[in-house]
């Protein structure tokens, strides 16, 4: 019987160019020796295939790269015991991906269904297997309303994806100009809840 008892879900959360990436990959390093990296960005264009070869380079050549788009929490289920840490970048390119692949037509419900179980797969997919997984996402609800409904029903599904995660992560880092912020640790989660639950002073 394997040994769960490290097991970590770790969430970290920035802008872009915050350095989250480069500390996921850093965590990963010293989580784990085994590294299955489930990348979700889509080579359309050549500044996307510049920037995805930028990412190669920088990490370890004996990684496991796994292609993952559209189905992070396949991939997870079926590599989940054969790594000791699953690093996936990044949910922000996951939901993307599921967003313009059902197509304009495709209803909000529809869509958000779609996306939303997808991400709330990960959760089960992370629980039965028994690598640790770190998600790398971006934080877009704190610039501009975009002018565009495509635009705003991207922002709101990243939002309620983030949140789903975080909710469930034990730990969740905040990005600053490189720099880790650590915004959820195991003892803070617990005073998270009670506060939920209006059991903290002032709370009503």
């Amino acid at each position: 019987m394997q040994d769960n008892s490290n097991k970590r879900l770790v969430l970290i959360l920035g802008g872009v160019r915050s350095g989250k990436s480069a500390f996921a990959q850093d965590l990963a390093r010293q989580m784990g020796r085994r590294v299955t990296f489930l990348a979700t960005a889509r080579a359309d264009d050549d500044e996307m295939r510049r920037r995805i070869e930028e990412h190669r380079r920088a990490r370890p050549p004996h990684w496991r790269i796994i292609e993952a788009p559209l189905n992070a929490a396949r991939a997870l289920r079926e590599d989940g015991d054969q790594a000791d840490v699953i690093l996936l970048d990044c949910l922000t390119l996951l939901v993307s991906n599921l967003l313009l692949d059902a197509g304009e037509e495709a209803y909000a419900q529809e869509v958000e269904a779609r996306v939303m179980g997808e991400v709330e797969e990960l959760l089960p997919a992370f629980h039965d297997r028994s690598a640790s997984l770190i998600v790398v996402s971006n934080e877009v609800g704190m610039g501009v309303v975009p002018p565009y409904p495509l635009g705003r029903v991207y922002r709101d599904l990243l939002g309620k994806a983030n949140q789903v995660l975080a909710r469930a992560a034990d730990q969740v880092y905040w990005m600053l100009a490189g720099l880790p912020v650590e915004i959820k640790a195991p003892g803070l989660a617990a005073t998270i809840v009670r506060y939920r639950k209006g059991d903290c002073d002032g709370q009503t």
